[in-house]
């Protein structure tokens, strides 16, 4: 009983582990998308991101002692005819806290939808967690394919050759006073789908790739896609890009009417990406429209 808890306890904690690895992954992924320009120092990019990727809204004002400052907030008030907050708390975890009226402060929305990109990642990495967790119950089933029946008297001493078996010993020793007649060993047969499911797990990693706006092939490395296949796939991400890239462009927009500064925002693109748009570019030029 006492191995059993202690396993159960090893396969918990592995599946925690699984499930914080993608979480951690993705979330890195979501808050590192944009590169802002020209913020002053007193704002905090990362830490900017990372409320809009939880909370969904920022607030960005002018504090008369701290300079310009970019935090969560919690709506007071009223909304307007377009159910916008009129007044806002903005607050810290120093407990810090600032009321803003509208002509004070600009919102900074994740998206249209004004909901946080969370949400999303929690889905993405709890299905994948499974998928991973998945393999390695059916990899183990390959190692341990077996079913033994056997008298209470004898359950100690097979578990024991077991274990001698699962430390993947050269040689399993046996008393030889050891009564096989009266054991039975049934063969599971456990079909051996790792790598169907590895396949599934690429496409959705693929997937959350796309929701978050990252250029992927969308595709198993053994499949062939033709060029408009995979500009099909750049349309898709593309248009994921925009879905939070607007609202914060929109925001920088009133922040420099309201506050005379030079914020810009764009998606961080880097070597890879780039890379990847001239290649498309190429192969759509080729006779053979094909990528592998």
């Amino acid at each position: 009983m006492a191995r059993k808890d202690k396993q159960d306890k090893e396969n918990n904690i592995l599946n925690n582990e699984t499930y914080l690895m993608y979480y951690n992954r993705l979330t890195a992924l979501a808050i590192s998308m944009f590169e802002w320009k020209n913020l002053p120092p007193s704002i905090d990019p990362r830490f900017m991101e990372l409320i809009l990727y939880s909370d969904g809204q920022v607030v960005f004002f002018k504090d008369e002692v701290m300079g310009y400052l970019c935090l969560q907030f919690a709506i007071q008030g009223n909304l307007n005819v377009y159910r916008l907050p009129t007044t806002v708390r903005a607050y810290a975890v120093n407990g810090y806290q600032k009321v803003l009226k509208e002509d004070e402060r600009v919102i900074i929305w994740n998206n249209y939808l004004h909901t946080s990109t969370e949400i999303d990642i929690r889905n993405y990495a709890k299905r994948l967690y499974k998928m991973e967790r998945t393999i390695d119950v059916n990899l183990e089933a390959q190692k341990t394919p077996i079913l033994i029946q056997c008298t209470e008297a004898q359950r100690l001493t097979l578990q024991n050759l077991y274990y001698q078996y699962e430390g993947n010993m050269p040689f399993i020793f046996a008393d030889k006073n050891l009564d096989l007649n009266g054991i039975t060993t049934v063969n599971t047969g456990a079909p051996f789908i790792a790598d169907k499911v590895e396949i599934v797990k690429s496409k959705r990693w693929n997937e959350a790739m796309t929701c978050l706006g990252i250029k992927n092939s969308d595709a198993d490395k053994k499949e062939r896609l033709i060029a408009d296949e995979l500009s099909s796939n750049m349309g898709d991400v593309k248009a994921q890009q925009y879905t939070r890239l607007t609202s914060r462009q929109e925001a920088a927009k009133k922040i420099n009417e309201m506050f005379g500064l030079d914020i810009s925002v764009d998606y961080r693109e880097g070597i890879f990406i780039e890379e990847a748009e001239k290649d498309t570019a190429k192969s759509t030029g080729k006779e053979d429209d094909s990528i592998e």
